[in-house]
């Protein structure tokens, strides 16, 4: 069975990333979709709240689940038998990034492929980190993630 992870801080969960794991189910049998404790980010979302709202949104595929993490990713890749890893690529800047951290997961756990899709055209410009900052402000971000986010706190 080819099992993928795609790992991420997830915060939010965009369109951009559902595109990336709705295209992966075409090449793996599973995809899990896994929260990961980026220490050097301050969550906007709760883990958990990001957890429940993605399950949602993949409620009816069955091939798709939903964990948090903490750790290396190569490393939980491995508990999980997932030899693959699913990253989205929307830019030249994406991809160096990407590739630095593809081949230090490799040589954590050198049996896990990184697989980069590159995303859609139209969803291209979209990040969380921008997301992140038009909720904070009170904006609509209707158009970019694939759930309705609560009205902002403070």
């Amino acid at each position: 069975m080819r099992v993928a992870l795609f790992p991420g801080s997830f915060d939010p969960f965009t369109n951009g990333h559902l595109d990336v794991v709705r295209r992966g189910t075409a090449l793996f049998d599973h995809i899990i979709i896994a929260l990961g404790n980026n220490s050097s980010k301050q969550r906007y979302l709760p883990v958990e709240q990001m957890i429940g709202m993605i399950e949602e949104v993949f409620r009816d595929e069955p091939r798709v689940s939903v964990e948090a993490y903490k750790g290396l990713t190569a490393d939980f890749a491995r508990e999980r038998n997932a030899r693959f890893l699913l990253r989205g690529l929307r830019n030249t800047t994406d991809f160096e990034y990407e590739n630095t951290i593809a081949q230090a997961n490799r040589h954590v756990n050198p049996e896990l492929e990184t697989v980069f899709l590159i995303t859609s055209p139209p969803l291209a410009a979209i990040s969380s980190t921008i997301i992140r900052e038009i909720h904070r402000f009170g904006g609509n971000v209707d158009d970019f993630v694939p759930f309705k986010l609560a009205a902002p706190q403070g």
